[in-house]
């Protein structure tokens, strides 16, 4: 297979899983005897791994090569996946959670970086963005059909002796160990650099990973020193320092559609495989929704300029949070949750755009990690925070106040307004980013 195919079917393959369970990660905790609060805290325990493991697993990656990293992953997943299938305590749940986070910081960015050597050891400097946005809809498509069929998995119920929402994780265990065999097939990848041949081979692959140790203790040495230059890019660009604060305000909506969206549907449907089987449509749709919301963020940046959109998709976005703390029955909270998500999806270009504005041709993989580090920060923090809040109060008033909360962030947006402005001001050849047009970047 063409490295092209071998991509997209592994990007198939990885998400196709993470639909049966986008909703189930929450219900099945709480049917199995976690509070709100805890089964929020498993969000936070993952992002926290994610963001320690980042650095190092990214130079773990460089040093033996993508293919071990991506096996390393999928190994991983099987783990993590089977871990909290059988998980009954709130430790057991803990441990999946840590594996989760560890298998996502491992997965991320291996299988493209592989993509990308592949076709430029035939084609030096070959164009693949067309084959990268191939990928983002093949993404999609998998998650959407995933919950789709994780709905249909709980709606069956064909094993009495466990909970309806048991059979999605143990298909999404099956399917990690499918993705698992694929990619050790599929995956093909020249030697790393001073390996030997012959009897000189498995030297050299000790020595490789000597290497990859060294490597990830100095990444993760050096992750202050990252840290701390990014913090002080941000310090001296107030428009900079704006967008990352945004990520403050962002994260507590996200909680709101993401986490609190299926508890607030068992709540209303009077259990949690009741809303499971509800909520593998409802998903499905969001993802069709949140796709639509990306492609009218383009049209709208062309007609009321990036900041201007990405402003009001933050405020609408918040606000629809809002709506679904407030909704009085499934079906409107199904509307509401539609139109938040598809106003999610809107959001999101509009505030790269953003980023890349301010970011250079040497940091700009330093802008986009910080901002991400930023989401993941907040997300650990906001998750149990509200949890908490739904335990004490209820989750309808956790849900107003993570949306109320997110609407603030639109203030954090006007130091880009002002660029914005001024950037109208310059000729047109001075908006073009290392030669590409504002309209193809944003886009």
């Amino acid at each position: 297979m063409s490295p092209q195919r071998v991509f997209l079917l592994l990007t198939a393959t990885r998400w196709f899983p993470v639909g049966l369970v986008v909703t189930v990660t929450t219900l099945l905790p709480i049917e199995r005897g976690l509070t709100v609060a805890q089964t929020l805290s498993l969000a936070s325990v993952t992002g926290l791994v994610v963001f320690a493991l980042e650095l190092p697993t990214g130079g773990t990656a460089d040093a033996v090569g993508r293919r071990p990293m991506l096996i390393a992953s999928a190994v991983v997943q099987v783990l993590a996946a089977a871990t909290f299938l059988l998980a009954q305590s709130i430790w057991a749940f803990f441990a999946a959670a840590a594996l989760m986070g560890m298998f996502r910081a491992l997965d991320s960015g291996p299988l493209e970086a592989w993509f990308v050597d592949a076709v430029h050891a035939k084609h030096p400097g070959a164009d693949v963005d067309r084959t990268l946005a191939h990928q983002g809809t093949v993404l999609g498509v998998s998650i959407a059909l995933g919950a789709l069929v994780s709905g249909g998995l709980v709606w069956w119920h064909p094993i009495g002796a466990w909970s309806a929402l048991t059979l999605p994780y143990a298909t999404y265990a099956a399917l990690a160990v499918v993705h698992l065999v694929m990619v050790t097939l599929l995956v093909r990848e020249a030697p790393r650099r001073g390996a030997g041949d012959g009897a000189g081979v498995a030297l050299a692959g000790r020595r490789r990973w000597r290497v990859a140790v060294r490597s990830t203790v100095g990444s993760a040495r050096q992750m202050p020193a990252v840290v701390a230059s990014g913090l002080r890019l941000a310090r001296d660009n107030p428009v900079l320092r704006g967008l990352l604060l945004v990520e403050l305000f962002a994260a507590t909506a996200m909680v709101v559609f993401e986490s609190l969206q299926p508890i607030r549907m068992a709540e209303m449907l009077g259990g949690e495989a009741e809303a499971g089987a509800v909520m593998g449509p409802v998903a499905s749709a969001g993802w069709g929704a949140f796709a639509l919301g990306a492609a009218l963020c383009g049209l709208a940046s062309r007609r009321f300029g990036v900041a201007r959109t990405a402003m009001a998709a933050r405020v609408l976005n918040g606000l629809g949070a809002v709506w679904m703390g407030l909704a009085g029955g499934p079906a409107m909270l199904v509307v509401a949750y539609l139109v938040t998500y598809g106003l999610h999806g809107s959001s999101g270009p509009g505030y790269n755009a953003l980023l890349h504005r301010e970011a250079q041709r040497d940091n700009r993989s330093t802008v986009l990690s910080l901002a991400s580090m930023v989401s993941f920060a907040v997300y650990a923090v906001a998750s149990p925070a509200l949890g908490g809040v739904a335990q004490a109060t209820s989750t309808s008033v956790a849900m107003v106040l993570g949306g109320a909360f997110s609407v603030l962030g639109v203030l954090c947006f006007v130091p880009a307004l002002r660029a914005e402005r001024e950037r109208g001001r310059r000729p047109a050849d001075a908006d073009a980013d290392d030669g590409v047009p504002e309209d193809a970047a944003a886009a």
